[in-house]
């Protein structure tokens, strides 16, 4: 009988972002021993096939914690601590810190060890030295524009990528960048991020917006590649053709620049700036929006567009990093290109005045795309392939 493959996901916080708990629970139905290495936020079960082995804040228990994996390394693994000390010493990362997050690792011996934030790679390229296949996941931000903006992480990446078992990319265009950095095509495999559409059936009836207030939502954190300050100035314009609409950007609450801007535009009363919201406060506010905008100026695939399709709001976003990869124009949504008020503003017109029989077409073919490619198990498929290509069978 064949062990189970032992997968680590490992993005540093217990628990992790939607999409990443959404792989952690697809890769253990799928038979995998999912293991949890990282600061522990909250308390966590440990549920079937996924086992939680992260630390807490606290200095007593973390020290605890450190105790255990020091001596159950030191009785019954000593050369192999001895080595990593080693490393760890030739790294400068000799802190107590250092070892709560790196002895556990070493103890429990995952397959592969696969880091969901590019720009932590260095940190972790010692497992290879024991057997441990390192995979990294390519996401927009660590990929499209940090290494441009910071040669130190740009160099990091020339000299790690060539080393790294496999990656794992959430866009064609991401993998193509990260190919500047030397990562090697043949090790780049494309997963997009999967959603749980296992209770979405039909559609909801749709309302003719020419009939109502255009309701236009954006969600993101105030950056500027998210491009607000092309939405906004579309929204000037907007108002200028006397539309009827109302634009809420969620993450972007008390931001100064933001505040300025409007009241500059005159538009304080057709913009409201909210705080960061929970994700189901997110999938309400996008029920009841008519539009997802999605102005950014680099993108992996962002996720809320996903999210956007499959809670059928018509979605317009920039033609940026891989939003064509799931953004058929006209056909499932709308695209225009980055950094272009004038052709966002045109855009949002011409959904206002869709004909009930029109959106619905776009909404069908929109959930159709989403049930097609982005589903939550045919992302942990595409993930077992990149783990079984890094092993090359040895465990499977």
């Amino acid at each position: 009988m064949q062990r189970p493959l032992k997968i680590a996901v490992y993005s540093g916080e217990i628990p992790s972002t939607t999409f990443i708990e959404r792989l952690i629970a697809e890769l253990a139905k799928s038979g995998c021993h999912v293991l949890l290495f990282g600061r522990l936020n909250k308390k966590v079960k440990d549920l079937n096939n996924i086992t939680v082995l992260g630390f807490r804040s606290n200095t007593f228990l973390k020290g605890l914690f450190l105790l255990r994996y020091t001596i159950l390394l030191s009785l019954f693994r000593y050369h192999e601590k001895k080595q990593l000390d080693s490393i760890l010493k030739k790294t400068a990362k000799t802190t107590r810190h250092d070892k709560v997050k790196y002895y556990p690792v070493l103890w429990h011996k995952p397959h592969v060890f696969h880091v969901q934030w590019a720009k932590g790679i260095h940190e972790w390229m010692w497992v290879k030295q024991f057997g441990i296949k390192l995979v990294v996941s390519l996401r927009g931000a660590h990929i499209n524009y940090s290494p441009i903006a910071d040669p130190l992480l740009a160099e990091m990446y020339r000299e790690t990528f060539p080393k790294v078992d496999g990656f794992h990319a959430v866009s064609k265009a991401i993998g193509i960048e990260a190919q500047n950095y030397g990562a090697q095509a043949h090790n780049i495999f494309v997963a997009y991020s999967g959603l749980n559409l296992a209770q979405k059936n039909t559609l909801n009836p749709v309302k003719n917006l020419c009939s109502s207030k255009l309701h236009i939502l954006s969600v993101g954190r105030p950056h500027w590649k998210k491009g607000y300050t092309y939405a906004l100035d579309a929204c000037k314009l907007l108002k200028d053709k006397g539309l009827n609409f109302s634009y809420t950007i969620v993450g972007a609450a008390n931001t100064i620049e933001y505040q300025y801007h409007c009241k500059d535009l005159g538009i304080q009363d057709c913009v409201t700036l909210l705080s960061k919201q929970t994700f189901s406060e997110v999938q309400a506010l996008m029920k009841q929006a008519n539009v997802l905008l999605l102005p950014s100026v680099e993108e992996g695939i962002a996720n809320v567009v996903l999210e956007a399709m499959a809670q059928e709001t018509l979605v317009v976003s920039t033609n940026c990093g891989g939003m064509n990869e799931v953004i058929t124009h006209g056909k499932n949504g709308f695209l225009v290109p980055i950094r272009d008020s004038n052709a966002i503003a045109k855009q949002l017109l011409n959904v206002y005045d869709l004909k009930p029989v029109k959106q619905q077409q776009i909404k069908i073919a929109a959930l159709k795309t989403i049930k097609e490619q982005h589903q939550s198990t045919s992302m942990a498929s595409e993930m077992l392939k990149l783990y079984k290509h890094v092993l090359k069978n040895e465990v499977i």
